[in-house]
């Protein structure tokens, strides 16, 4: 078969393309009517509920979850952003991941149309109008439209934008494989920072995925393993010790920050000799007797395979596993100062 094109087929491919005719809609009624076509498919609505700053409020319609091109979080990447869970009807960990989220806007030099308070208090709102009980409640804050420059000097206010989405959250039994990114990994200064340039995350997990494994883990310039594409990485020694990289250089983890509080208590039942922040070097770590992805919706993934070799026996540990049943306990019935229940009133249960 032949892998390239003739000069005739091409000729065909241009000409085709110069009478390609671009619609101009008329109105906005009628691209308004276009954008519903899309959403009215019969498919269950991934995306239950928007707010944003732009427009002042809720909306439900899907087809209105947009934002405009000239900001500054499109063009630019000027953007940070964060991630709360919603787990039966209760959001997960909402003020550290606010706490992150407001740190993060500080360092990309973004202030914030609302006081914290306020931010808190629109993003419940939402997940009440959304009527989700299981899913994502994932917030921005940008430089905000304006212009197409690289300065954001001439914005008018920042943007908040926040969007509900659903998913099932479950906790993570099997085991994947991973592999050692050749992608280049973030700079700390923006490695610490949850900002929304991403690109180096989307390869380093398409490079993966094209090798058939879940995800990719990065080693710093230092020769230190440092995070997965948004994930922590955490071992187990041999000697059953807790070891997770430091944050100095990558995302602190909220979801590993609660670990490191939780696991204690395996020490505590004498199932782990000690819980460490600690560096570990590529060989180091796959020696480790186990291993494990540590995030917000896993929220502990454990890693079986790591460049086509073993970790351990091959198979998902024990330690793994509990930790696990730690951070799933505390997501189910865990404190009020974890679980925050989304307001009742408005709130439908599914069926």
């Amino acid at each position: 078969m032949a892998t390239h094109n003739s000069s005739s087929d091409l000729n065909s491919d241009v000409t085709n393309g110069e009478e390609f005719e671009v619609h101009v809609f008329s109105s906005s009624s009628e691209l308004l009517e276009k954008l519903h076509e899309k959403w009215n498919s019969g498919k269950e609505q991934p995306y239950p509920a928007m707010y944003s700053s732009v427009f002042g409020g809720i909306t439900l319609d899907p087809a209105m979850m947009v934002i405009p091109i000239d900001d500054h979080m499109v063009h630019r990447g000027h953007g940070v952003f964060d991630t709360a869970i919603i787990l039966d009807g209760y959001l997960y960990e909402l003020d550290v991941h606010l706490d992150r989220f407001l740190r993060s806007a500080s360092k990309a030099k973004i202030s914030s149309p609302f006081p914290r308070s306020t931010l808190r208090t629109i993003l419940i709102q939402l997940a009440a109008a959304s009527k989700c009980r299981k899913g994502t409640l994932r917030y921005w804050l940008t430089a905000g439209p304006g212009n197409f420059l690289l300065s954001p000097a001439e914005c008018p206010t920042p943007a908040f934008y926040a969007v509900v989405i659903k998913g099932d959250i479950l906790q993570r039994k099997e085991g994947v494989k991973v592999i050692t990114s050749n992608i280049p990994m973030k700079q700390p200064l923006f490695a610490t920072m949850k900002n929304v340039n991403y690109l180096p995350n989307v390869l380093s997990i398409m490079e993966a995925e094209e090798k058939g494994a879940f995800a990719s883990i990065w080693v710093d310039e230092e020769g230190y393993i440092a995070e997965g594409p948004n994930v922590n990485v955490a071992f187990i020694t041999h000697d059953k010790e807790l070891i997770l990289p430091p944050f100095d250089k990558i995302l602190c983890g909220c979801t590993a920050l609660r670990l490191l509080e939780l696991a204690p208590k395996l020490v505590e039942d004498e199932r782990l000799k000690a819980v460490k922040i600690a560096n570990l070097t590529l060989n180091e770590a796959k020696g480790m007797a186990e291993i494990m992805f540590v995030g917000s919706t896993l929220p502990v993934l454990p890693i079986i395979m790591w460049d086509d070799r073993p970790i351990g026996d091959g198979m998902v540990g024990e330690l793994t596993m509990a930790l696990s049943d730690l951070l799933w306990d505390d997501m189910v019935a865990g404190p009020e100062t974890q679980r925050l229940p989304i307001p009742s009133s408005l709130l439908i249960p599914s069926y």
